[in-house]
């Protein structure tokens, strides 16, 4: 068996969240003086590869202690959408299926390419890859819940289009106007305004975080590492989500593997 990382590195110097906290870590203790190294970390959640329970929009929602074992490993697919993702793009059930089988309770992991404009990506652009990403097409959700899905993952920062959250809406309204930048590149992309109201409308504010939750279809953000390898692209395999035991977390840090015959 062969074992591929698609995790991001995560240190201080990764892209977080717009407005969330940071990744802070330091020396408390240092081998010279101490005898041993020791360091201290303060972090938001939602910042390199990391998985999402439902708690982070339901109230009262599953944690990711209580996610079962067996819904974070087993059969999956990971799908090369890197062909058709460019600024904005909206990924589609119909892109991958045309790519590969996908079966009921699959574990699904979507290769946008995005993950070269991470911060240890090979194009590292932070602003590209936080205000420019691929997201989902609203077809996704009901999608997404036919096939019984509990956790799907992608190479960017959110699995929402930048249209349906604060990158496309408001972030940076009446001083740095990205999110007028963002909008003003989405109605070229979609064909004016009017058209793009009614694929991202107001009601649809994160939405496959308000709309999958529910039904503890939950997601993986920030995968990079082997992601793109040759090997593993539009094929099943067997893939793991393993988060810390982060008892009433809304969210952790996680590796994502894949796991291959030889």
């Amino acid at each position: 068996m062969k074992l591929y990382d698609l995790s991001q590195p995560l240190n201080a110097d990764v892209s977080f969240w717009p407005y969330y906290p940071p990744f802070e870590v330091k020396y408390i203790k240092r081998k010279a003086e101490h005898g041993v190294n020791a360091q201290y970390i303060m972090t938001s959640n939602h910042i390199g590869t990391h998985l999402d329970a439902p708690r982070h929009f339901v109230t009262g929602g599953m944690t990711i202690d209580e996610i079962p074992l067996e819904w974070l490993y087993g059969p999956g697919v990971i799908v090369d959408l890197s062909d058709e993702m460019d600024d904005c793009g909206a990924y589609t059930p119909a892109m991958i299926e045309d790519r590969v089988e996908v079966r009921k309770g699959d574990i699904i992991v979507l290769h946008t390419g995005w993950h070269r404009f991470a911060q240890f990506g090979e194009s590292p652009n932070e602003e590209r890859y936080i205000h420019l990403h691929p997201g989902a097409h609203p077809d996704m959700v009901p999608w997404l819940i036919d096939k019984a899905v509990r956790i799907w993952a992608v190479d960017a920062v959110s699995t929402d289009h930048p249209m349906n959250l604060p990158i496309g809406r408001f972030l940076g309204q009446g001083t740095f106007g990205h999110c007028d930048r963002v909008r003003a590149l989405c109605e070229r992309k979609f064909g004016g305004k009017e058209r793009l109201e009614t694929l991202f409308p107001e009601e649809h504010y994160q939405l496959t975080h308000n709309a999958l939750f529910p039904h503890h279809c939950m997601h993986a953000e920030n995968l990079g590492g082997d992601i793109a390898a040759p090997e593993l692209q539009n094929r099943r395999t067997t893939i793991g989500v393993f988060p810390w035991k982060f008892r009433g977390g809304e969210a952790a840090f996680c590796r994502v593997l894949a796991f291959t015959e030889d």
